[in-house]
């Protein structure tokens, strides 16, 4: 090959033979050049000059359209590409397009589905090296960066980067259809698709679609029936995280959310607190087809089925439906479940299968306002606060007591 030094192991060429001896390295593992400071090894005395830079914070070439400073000329000459709009790197399969060839190296694993990197101590995979490192850390119960205004530690820089425009207000993503804004470049992708209608994350039980795969993830537990964050001071379980950290604030007596115009608190940043928002505010939605006027979209919603007859949620054990799920919820606990009635011909999944599959019943249910349901309704509330106020039973007391009496068997 012209004369030129060549490995006999790889076959690669060099102008000098000081650069194959070098290069020899590799082959042989040795790396002769060690950092003082964090003892990682390298093959040539560049790149430990290089890796120097990290522990100096020294970035000595500047970027002189914006002026951000690198550690490296190399890493300056790709950033440079993104000023000239240069993205010479294409991916055949989605058209993809990239400053670097290895970011299109990487970025095909995801249409191959290839994940060379695994965790040696949980086996997951992982089709970069740099996140099975920040993986690691996990196992290792590193957080090595701490925001300094309230504590909170993360295992990567740019978690923290994200976190601290919670502290400062920044949200430098912004929706050009409505002008909403993010913290996140992420946030903001899976915003848009609001927008566009696209919903990629499709439910293969029930056809359901989402616009975030966490959402599906929380969906197919309804199907399984899965409910896996368990209250330690009551047992109640949950299907989500967020729904058990909620009702954790019923134990705790907490109210961290605060009306921010009369100070008003509240147990979590849901429907009751986004009303009393809209109460200031003065955001209503009145019905088209009635007097009535709603502070909220949803309630607004469920009033809108009550004019078409529409009723989505439908019982599991009868034929009975309801216009919101925790009227259905209600009624299978009350009606069914303290009866001891169970699923017939179906499993748990199934029966939830065939709720979210939304079987409207469109003929309406006419509600029995005789004087014995009347009476019996009113009986069973008076005898509950008599039990609860004058016996000072408490709540699950209470509840064991109502279910060994069978004169109050009217659910």
């Amino acid at each position: 090959m012209d004369g030129k030094p060549t490995c006999d192991q790889c076959g690669k060429t060099f102008n000098h033979k000081i650069n194959l001896k070098k290069h020899l390295f590799i082959h042989k593992g040795k790396r002769p050049y060690k950092c003082d400071q964090c003892e990682k090894a390298f093959t040539h005395r560049n790149n430990l000059k290089k890796h120097l830079r990290i522990h100096s914070g020294e970035r000595p070439f500047k970027c002189d359209q914006c002026g951000k400073t690198f550690a490296q000329k190399s890493t300056l000459q790709t950033h440079l590409q993104i000023h000239k709009g240069e993205r010479p790197y294409d991916c055949d399969e989605c058209g993809k397009s990239f400053t670097q060839r290895n970011h299109l190296k990487t970025h095909l694993r995801i249409h191959s589905g290839e994940k060379p990197y695994s965790c040696d101590q949980c086996g997951k995979m992982f089709n970069h090296t740099n996140n099975l490192k920040t993986h690691l850390l996990i196992h290792k119960g590193e957080r090595p960066y701490d925001c300094d205004q309230c504590g909170k530690t993360f295992t990567q820089m740019i978690h923290l980067k994200i976190h601290l425009r919670i502290h400062s207000g920044e949200r430098p993503y912004n929706c050009d259809q409505c002008g909403k804004t993010f913290t996140q470049q992420s946030t903001l992708k899976i915003h848009l698709r609001i927008h566009s209608g696209e919903r990629p994350y499709n439910c293969d039980q029930c056809g359901k679609t989402f616009t975030r795969i966490t959402h599906l993830k929380t969906h197919l537990r309804i199907h399984s029936g899965e409910r896996p964050y368990n209250c330690d001071h009551c047992g109640k379980t949950f299907n989500q995280r967020g729904n058990l950290k909620t009702h954790l604030h019923i134990h705790n007596g907490e109210k961290p959310f605060n009306c921010d115009q009369c100070g008003k608190p509240f147990r979590a940043w849901s429907e009751s607190c986004s009303d009393h928002h809209n109460y200031h505010k003065k955001v209503m939605y009145p019905c088209d087809k009635c007097t009535k006027i709603f502070w909220s979209f949803s309630p607004y919603k469920y009033h809108q089925w009550t004019h078409t007859e529409k009723k989505p949620y439908q019982c599991r054990f009868c034929d009975r439906s309801f216009i919101t799920g925790s009227q259905c919820t209600k009624h299978e606990h009350i009606k069914h479940v303290h009866k001891g009635q169970k699923l017939n011909n179906c499993t748990k999944s199934e029966a939830l299968e065939t709720s979210t599959n939304n079987q409207c019943h469109n003929t309406p249910k006419q509600f029995d306002s005789s004087p014995e349901i009347f009476y019996s309704f009113f009986f069973f509330f008076f005898f509950f606060f008599h039990q609860l106020c004058m016996c000072e039973l408490t709540v699950p007391q209470l509840e064991e007591h109502l279910l060994s009496t069978s004169s109050l068997s009217l659910f």
